[in-house]
């Protein structure tokens, strides 16, 4: 397990209760009132910790090494029903962007998302996530056919951003994004988004647009990247934490300007932590969301999306 500089006094508990118990296992001395003080001190803390972050810090754990991705939640939730498609039918088949056909108990899904790597070599693979037009092609390409058969689609966001590399420009990478949300808002079958790392600009937004919109607890959406937003306004990088909490980019920002429908909570330490509870925090909010929406009627689904789209930056004096 890696720790971030915030997350360091839990280090420092679980390694004292790990000795501990080694101790207790290799004498015969008893220390099961030791560890159990050391486990109620841990939990504390970890409620101290994570019941008081900033933005900043959601920020850091929306990108933590050991923060699940699109992949592990789509295996966990579906298992081996699984079905990978591939390719835009037109350049290539781009590994930012995956996409497939899946089960949730009885009913069928199309899954679409980011996918992000865990080493070096996979995050080459995977180009950090960051998916070209093709991607976005094939995203859309996907979300057809699953309208064609009726299925419903679930995006899963996880992004710093479209790729803006000189290549990904030529081949038109701001008409790919913006045709994805043009064609989503007109989709006719329920569209659910999840939030579940970083949700950067219109990299997430080219698979964005959903009838509901879920955000994991500790993660963030915003236009810009608190990194990306400090260097513009103060030529530094040493402002991100100023930036990240004047950007209101958390779930509870995102909320409480009615730009998303849902905060999904995590485990108690971040879905890193406890990666079966966040899978299944999602497959529950998934199938409760698709229950609010399997009965809406085609011409329902799509007025309502619009309409919830048409509202965002409406006020009244």
């Amino acid at each position: 397990m890696e720790y971030l500089d915030f997350e360091l006094p839990i280090k420092e508990l679980e390694e004292q209760y790990e000795r501990a118990c080694n101790i207790g296992e290799e004498s015969e001395v008893d220390v099961t009132a030791t560890c159990k003080q050391i486990e109620k001190k841990l939990q504390e803390k970890k409620k101290e910790i994570y019941k008081n972050l900033t933005a900043w810090q959601r920020v850091q754990l929306s990108r933590h090494p050991n923060r699940p991705y699109t992949l592990d939640y789509i295996n966990a939730i579906c298992g081996d029903t699984f079905l990978e498609l591939h390719g835009d039918r037109s350049v290539k088949d781009d590994k930012a962007m995956i996409g497939g056909l899946g089960k949730i108990g009885d009913q069928s899904f199309m899954f679409v998302g980011q996918q992000k790597g865990f080493n070096t070599k996979t995050r080459q693979y995977r180009n950090f996530g960051m998916a070209n037009p093709e991607g976005y092609r094939k995203a859309l390409r996907l979300m057809k056919s699953a309208e064609k058969f009726n299925l419903p689609v679930v995006c899963f966001v996880d992004t710093p951003g479209a790729y803006p590399g000189l290549e990904a420009e030529e081949r038109g990478q701001g008409e790919a994004i913006a045709r994805n949300i043009m064609e989503m808002t007109r989709l006719s079958v329920p569209i659910i988004v999840v939030i579940i790392g970083e949700g950067a600009s219109g990299g997430a937004l080219g698979i964005g647009v959903g009838n509901k919109v879920l955000m994991l607890e500790n993660t963030w959406y915003s236009v810009i990247s608190p990194e990306s937003c400090s260097s513009i306004l103060w030529r530094s990088w040493e402002y991100k934490e100023t930036a990240a909490e004047a950007l209101k980019l958390t779930a509870e920002d995102m909320k409480k300007q009615k730009l998303i429908d849902e905060i999904v909570k995590e485990p108690l330490g971040g879905a890193h932590s406890d990666r079966e509870g966040a899978f299944k925090a999602v497959e529950k909010s998934i199938l409760k969301s698709f229950e609010e929406l399997k009965n809406l009627s085609k011409e329902d689904l799509i007025s309502s999306r619009m309409d919830k789209y048409l509202d965002m930056g409406v006020y009244k004096d």
